[in-house]
């Protein structure tokens, strides 16, 4: 492999822990991680790189397999392909190993650098309506027109269409006879399209052993393939689109699939499970999915890094300093080291071991793909594609150790262990009686509570009998009042506040009375008529009054709204007056 350094910084003031090997920018290797896999074809201990390119502009989706740093097969896929994988097919064949692509509705297999098998998923069932209609139209019972309309109703009210249909409702009146009469002789059927791959240990956890590919599908399932016979061994649903997925265990004997869904939810299915688990509903879709040991670690849309547990308790959430673009493992076998590789859009590669910053590469171009293993004879390799449609290789030094960052360490503080005092003799005591006494102290608690609700439920009824409360309780009348009071004395301006809280229906014939005691207040006018009131519209009301108490008391004033002919107030609002400061003359 040629040794070519240009665009490539790592760790700026610091010793790098990896060694330069290769960098082309101009490799034209379109790739994100799931499309990246590392396999020894031949079984000779010559590791490979296969991509499955996506192309771009006029160049076509293709499969290439990459021998050190040239080309050494390629071939070309009908559709843009969605995950790659390796794994064994034959257990009496332990050497060499099998790649699949998917592509569409198919996965393409290969052995020995030739096209194995083909395998195609089975197809959808087909609405009967469009079933008829297209037989119609092929037999011209029917207008184009018509047929168009019908499909696009069919669509609009949900049900799920076959591509030919949704191809039909894009064209343009001349070119729709030109369309049904080219698929006349032509099979109507419905597929679905794979979104992602992953491989299964079938029945041994050892590195040679035989895997199962497993594939998720546009139509909300997952499906795990015989890898001998390519027939399907389990299907299961989902409640949306798979878009990323990690498999463990084996296949015979118990395994776990953790699937990161469209919906922004992460899902688990287990052996013989009817339904899929729902372990974590992310605030943000996932970008990446890894699993680390026992944890599963998600890189988000919304700039975070999280880990959780397979139960979904939330460890530990990292903000990072741009978004993620790609994700993968780094398992340095050897030492027994995992962690993380993620891919940031400000052209910056991070290395993260729990959640410590181990390490950081900083590229030329935005890295898309990441994939770590073992290339040709050397491991611990580290293989990025670009946006650019670049190619870097890197090999980690075999004196690199990953330190944490002293910045992210934990203080003496932090780290020393609480002094918990010891168990008082009452603590014990108390123990005991609790432990004694649990049903009787739960009976207690619980009459108490039904006590607490019953005196709640009773306030709540009386203040809606009384219309104490701020909004009216009437569902032909929604009215809301606020009353609030302004001065320090002897003068005070009470402003009222009503508002029409219906959708559509104006309030008339209202009226708004004072209630107080005489003795203590004087108003000039103790009720008014209140105008017709427009729906989401605040009227604000104003009206002074004098304290006429020389001792500075202060009361209650309750403010009604009735309507006319009604014999109970529709609302009611009662504003305690201060005591008045400056004392009547």
């Amino acid at each position: 492999m040629a040794s070519t350094q240009s665009g490539i910084k790592e760790n700026p003031g610091g010793e790098s822990k990896w060694l330069h090997v290769h960098y082309d920018p101009l490799a034209n290797i379109h790739a994100l991680s799931s499309g990246l896999a590392l396999a020894d074809l031949h079984g000779d201990e010559d590791v490979k790189l296969v991509v499955a390119d996506l192309g771009l502009g006029l160049n076509c989706a293709k499969v290439k397999v990459f021998s050190g740093t040239s080309l050494l097969f390629e071939s070309t896929l009908i559709d843009l392909p969605s995950g790659v994988g390796v794994f064994h097919t034959d257990p009496n064949q332990p050497r060499g190993l099998a790649v699949a692509v998917a592509s569409g509705s198919c996965i393409y297999v290969y052995k020995n650098l030739r096209p194995y098998f083909k395998f195609t998923l089975p197809p959808l069932k087909i609405n009967d309506v469009e079933q008829d209609l297209w037989a119609q139209a092929l037999e011209d019972k029917i207008d184009l027109a018509m047929l168009k309309e019908m499909l696009k109703n069919l669509r609009n009210a949900g049900d799920s269409l076959s591509l030919r249909s949704l191809r039909f409702l894009t064209l343009t009146p001349p070119e729709m006879e030109s369309f049904v009469s080219l698929h006349k002789d032509v099979t109507l059927k419905r597929e679905t399209v794979i979104t992602c791959m992953s491989t299964l240990k079938k029945n041994l956890a050892e590195e040679h052993a035989v895997s199962c590919p497993v594939v998720g599908t546009e139509n909300c399932e997952i499906y795990i393939l015989d890898p001998e016979a390519f027939t399907i061994l389990a299907k299961m649903n989902l409640p949306s689109v798979p878009v990323l997925t990690v498999a463990s265990g084996m296949f015979d004997v118990d395994f776990r699939i953790i699937v990161s869904c469209r919906n922004g939810t992460i899902y688990m299915l287990k052996r013989n499970s009817t339904e899929a688990k729902t372990i974590v509903e992310l605030t943000s879709h996932a970008v990446g999915l890894v699993r680390v040991n026992k944890n599963i670690v998600v890189g988000c849309m919304d700039e975070t890094l999280a880990c959780y547990t397979h139960r979904g308790k939330k460890q530990w959430v990292l903000q990072l300093s741009a978004a993620v673009v790609a994700m993968n493992l780094l398992d340095h076998k050897a030492r027994g080291f995992q962690a993380v590789i993620v891919a940031l859009a400000n052209s910056e590669v991070q290395v993260y071991q729990d959640n410590v910053l181990v390490d950081s590469i900083q590229t030329q171009d935005v890295v898309t793909g990441i994939c770590f293993g073992t290339f040709g004879r050397e491991e611990n390799t580290l293989i990025m594609t670009t946006k650019g449609g670049g190619l870097v290789i890197k090999i980690l030094k075999r004196t690199s150790v990953f330190e944490k960052d002293k910045m992210h360490v934990p203080s003496a503080c932090q780290v020393s262990r609480l002094k918990v005092p010891k168990k008082t003799k009452l603590y014990v005591d108390q123990m005991l009686r609790e432990q004694e006494n649990a049903t009787a102290m739960h009976r207690i608690f619980q009459s108490d509570l039904f006590r607490l609700r019953l005196t709640t439920a009773r306030a709540y009824a009386r203040a809606l009998e009384q219309s104490l409360a701020p909004v009216s309780n009437s569902v032909s009348q929604s009215l809301q009042l606020n009353a609030t009071v302004q001065g320090m004395g002897p003068t005070f301006k009470l402003t009222v506040h009503l508002k029409n809280t219906s959708s559509n229906c104006p309030l008339f014939d209202l009226f708004v009375v004072f209630c107080y005691d005489e003795r203590l207040y004087s108003f000039p006018k103790a009720f008014f008529k209140a105008p017709m009131l427009i729906p989401g519209v605040n009227y604000p009301f104003e009206v002074l009054l004098e304290s006429c108490d020389s001792g500075g008391a202060s009361d209650v004033i309750k403010v009604f709204v009735c309507r006319h002919g009604w014999s109970s107030p529709l609302i009611t609002a009662h504003v305690s007056m201060p005591a008045c400061e400056c004392l009547p003359l």
